[in-house]
């Protein structure tokens, strides 16, 4: 008996030891108690012109200089053949006749034929990327001097092989200005093509706006963006587009703004001007990084509203880079720069009998836009912001006060100088302020939990920029390894869980080109014939096409787990597909292991989706593979209402179960 009571108390201690270490294991995951909306624009895409990402990127003009604007008038050009003499090509300046576009270049030729006089594009960084069997249109402005030039057009690559050519007769209409074009298919692939342009016969021929497109645009849409680079955003489902930047809006002086009613009419009579990226970093020179505006606020609008986001559009409000000039325009000259902003929402909202409704409208978009979100200023700070942002604020919410402002609190999130911006713009009740952090990996980590004191009831937070920067020599795409979107993944599920403050996100920068880049790290990296997207841009999709539509409590041992044993959770409810999604992240070197038991709910399926992102700390996509990085799915079985998932080392796991 005695041998028997000893053997059912070692039963009885098991049992309990058992139970004990399955409870310390034990994630609560509580539907019904809600922990706050999740704003449809929770997370979104951040785009600024920065690493070549409009022009020679999402603008898929492939011309360099095309209407020979550019500082020096015929960079990106070059003059091939004998038969072109001393002032038979001559950049000519319109001067007053036409301040947006002045230049154009004047051709007189004498008796050539093919081959012996002509000009020649390198595209943008160094060459065009040019698809086999796919259509190209080419286009140009000219006018007649005096008749008689025919043009040779062709696409050659870099052995100087025709892929593709055409013929292009200009009209006999002498003295006027006039449009033509031609298309041709690619009878071979070419990631560094040129486009040669043979003059043959005698005449003067004035030349502007030379443009060469790929048919593959988004949509369709003749002179519109590069199709896969805007694929990567429509798959992300994002909530918002932010646009046009950045530190682009600032620019390096007033002069060098973003003024967005430049970029906006006619093609041709946008206003060039110099990128600030051009001259901004010594290590990584651009000489030849301008903004045509082909991409302008029209087609930002455009865009939004094709991938199903929100347009969020930043504005100037009187002060140039802080960094650079920090120059500001006096108080009682502003009024210019909050004009500017009460006439965008008119341009995006207003019905076509209004002044800038009729300008919409006359562009191919009667239906307005219905704007909702104005960002005032990018990254400014100290009490002359202040002062600018009460301006703009009186003036905007008197004539627009459905409009949600939102509000810079400077360029980090720690400082003297963010402490104070936050307070003042909670002392103005601002709607919406925008925090950015540029981070190691380990600030990020240790700040999952920020949010959770935020004040509920005040201004709602925008996390406008954010990426972690690894420490070491590493450059260019080598800064998007999986130590960094992971520790991203960690800080997203204190920014989901405190969704009640923090209502939108993004990821900066959006794009870079693999051979023009300034700024590292970014999200999606492209050359001219292809893309991926970073393991940060895997991370960013996966909680934006899961974002749900409210938070649920997720408790490790009554409290959110944001790191401690290095785990961070985070649940949401999507009342919408009936769905119940809980994110893991595991930043330690060895496999961990949870329960989680779901209540609140009174019917879950027998299984859910499970996906799994995870890999080396060094490991990164790149061309040569992409995939390096990807989330994977599998299927998990439930026990009722609980479920046992294995998170491995350094990974990022989405449970996601229906219920009824």
């Amino acid at each position: 008996m005695k041998y028997k009571r000893n053997l059912i108390a070692l039963l009885l201690a098991g049992t309990f030891f058992s139970a004990s270490a399955q409870q310390e294991d034990l994630i609560v995951v509580n539907a019904a108690k809600s922990e706050g909306k999740v704003s449809a624009t929770m997370w979104g895409v951040f785009f600024e012109d920065i690493n070549m990402g409009a022009d020679g990127g999402i603008y898929a003009e492939m011309v360099k200089n095309r209407s020979f604007e550019f500082l020096k008038p015929l960079m990106g050009w070059s003059v091939k053949g004998n038969k072109i003499g001393e002032g038979d090509l001559l950049v000519q300046n319109r001067q007053g006749a036409n301040l947006a576009n002045p230049r154009f270049l004047s051709v007189a030729i004498k008796g050539a034929a093919k081959g012996e006089a002509g000009i020649s594009n390198e595209g943008f960084k160094g060459g065009m990327g040019v698809k086999k069997g796919l259509k190209y249109d080419f286009s140009l402005m000219y006018r007649q001097v005096s008749p008689g030039i025919t043009l040779h057009v062709e696409l050659v690559d870099e052995e100087n092989k025709v892929l593709a050519s055409g013929l292009l007769k200009p009209t006999d209409v002498p003295a006027e200005w006039k449009s033509q074009d031609l298309s041709f298919i690619a009878v071979a692939t070419s990631a560094k093509a040129r486009i040669n342009i043979w003059f043959e016969g005698s005449g003067v021929l004035d030349m502007d706006m030379i443009s060469l497109f790929p048919a593959d645009t988004w949509k369709g849409r003749k002179k519109g963006m590069r199709g896969d680079m805007i694929q990567m955003l429509a798959d992300m489902k994002p909530g918002f587009v932010r646009f046009p930047g950045g530190c682009i809006v600032e620019g390096i002086d007033l002069a060098n703004r973003y003024q967005w009613k430049k970029t906006i009419g006619p093609i041709a009579e946008r206003q060039l001007i110099m990128n600030r990226w051009n001259v901004e970093f010594s290590h990584r020179p651009s000489p030849d990084y301008f903004q045509t505006f082909g991409l302008g606020f029209f087609e930002y609008f455009q865009l939004a509203e094709d991938i199903g986001a929100e347009a969020l559009p930043i504005l100037n409000c009187g002060m140039a880079c802080q960094f650079n000039t920090a120059e500001v325009v006096p108080l009682d000259q502003l009024d210019p720069y909050i004009q500017d902003a009460l006439d965008l929402i008119e341009f995006a909202n207003g019905d076509v009998s209004s002044e800038w409704g009729k300008v919409r409208a006359a562009m191919g978009h009667a239906e307005p836009f219905n704007m909702k979100y104005l960002g005032v200023g990018n990254e400014n700070w100290g009490p002359q912001y202040i002062e600018r942002a009460k301006a703009f604020q009186q003036a905007i919410k008197a004539k627009y006060p459905k409009i949600n402002l939102i509000y810079s609190s400077g360029t980090d999130p720690d400082s003297e100088r963010f402490h104070y911006l936050d307070k003042e713009l909670r002392g103005m009740k601002a709607d919406i302020i925008d925090e950015h952090y540029y981070r190691s990996p380990e600030w990020f980590l240790k700040n999952a939990a920020r949010y959770d004191h935020y004040d509920r009831q005040g201004a709602k937070v925008f996390a406008g920029e954010f990426a972690a920067h690894i420490k070491g020599k590493a450059t260019g795409s080598n800064r998007n390894i999986w130590e960094a979107a992971l520790a991203e993944a960690a800080f997203m599920t204190g920014l989901e869980r405190n969704a009640a403050v923090v209502n939108m996100a993004s990821y900066a920068p959006l794009f870079a080109n693999t051979e023009g880049w300034q700024w590292a790290p970014d999200l999606i990296w492209v050359d001219n014939l292809n893309i991926y997207g970073t393991p940060n841009y895997y991370v960013q999709k996966l909680f934006s096409t899961n974002k749900g539509t409210q938070v649920a409590s997720a408790l490790f041992e009554g409290k959110s787990l944001s790191g401690q044993g290095g785990l961070y959770v985070s649940a949401v409810l999507d009342s919408i597909k009936k769905e119940v999604i809980v994110k893991l992240v595991n930043t330690n070197e060895t496999e961990r292991t949870k329960q989680i038991a779901f209540e609140g709910i009174k019917k879950l399926a027998a299984e859910g989706k499970l996906t799994t992102v995870k890999g080396e700390l060094t490991a990164q996509n790149s061309m040569e593979s992409p995939s390096a990085i990807v989330p994977a799915e599998s299927l998990l079985k439930l026990k009722g209402k609980n479920a046992v998932v294995k998170m491995p080392a350094n990974s990022l796991i989405m449970l996601k179960v229906s219920y009824k």
